[in-house]
């Protein structure tokens, strides 16, 4: 009879972190909404901006809202994700707030805009006082705890996940802005679709692999730690 594994492996020896970190993936997608969340996130702006051209700010902000109101309704019948239905709406509410204070079309924006600059800053932050925002998400995911932040490859793997969402909002922010002082709202609206949930997808995509060696490595590390705290009996067994 052999021992029970701790490392994260089944007892024929193949690992299952992997396919743990690949149903968490599909869950954080899920929790976004799905495809049809991703897909539907962009048609208030598509509708925002074609209003705007044919008739106007004031017909274009409310269009918007509606537009928005109706994929949340939508969703709801549906019964799918409840929050990025609420999120979105409310998003959609803000945005469309600013556009009539500030009397322009390209105000619709700037909320996403300067939001881009706070969450980028988020992450850059996290991984200077070296508490990544990747591995504190993924904590709180999986239920593993802090464990990881005592092996410096997984604190590693977490800081280049967090850094690449670093780079993602602020290249968002960078173009974007430089758009909206441009008097651009066509390709503002253009960019902010184009680097919206495609390019989110991307460094998801990042984020999932780097965590499967964050989770190797954090693991390897208890396993260190375990067996030093805990030495094994001369027939392999654990005191």
């Amino acid at each position: 009879m052999s021992a029970p594994r701790t490392d994260g492996s089944s007892t024929d020896g193949s690992s299952t972190d992997g396919l743990n970190t690949e149903v968490r993936g599909k869950t954080i997608l899920e929790q976004l909404g799905g495809v049809p969340g991703l897909v539907s996130s962009s048609l208030p702006v598509l509708v925002f901006v074609i209003v705007n051209a044919a008739t106007g700010l004031t017909p274009a902000i409310w269009s918007a809202v509606g537009a928005g109101t109706a994929i949340a309704v939508w969703r709801l019948v549906r019964r799918e994700a409840l929050q990025p239905a609420v999120s979105g709406l409310l998003g959609v509410a803000v945005a469309a707030y600013v556009a009539h204070r500030t009397g322009s079309a390209k105000g619709f924006f700037l909320l996403g805009i300067w939001t881009s600059v706070l969450y980028g800053s988020a992450f850059v932050v996290s991984v200077l006082v070296r508490w990544p925002l990747v591995g504190v998400a993924w904590s709180l995911l999986n239920g593993h705890g802090w464990s990881w932040r005592q092996s410096r490859e997984a604190v590693r793997s977490y800081d280049v996940a967090s850094l690449a969402w670093a780079v993602l909002f602020f290249a968002r922010f960078a173009v974007q802005y430089w758009l909206y002082n441009s008097d651009q709202t066509g390709w503002l609206a253009a960019a902010r679709i184009a680097m919206g949930w495609p390019l989110t997808g991307a460094v998801l995509l990042l984020t999932v692999w780097v965590v499967r060696r964050g989770d190797r490595a954090a693991a390897a590390a208890e396993e260190t730690v375990r067996a030093a705290v805990d030495p094994p009996d001369v027939d392999g067994w654990t005191r």
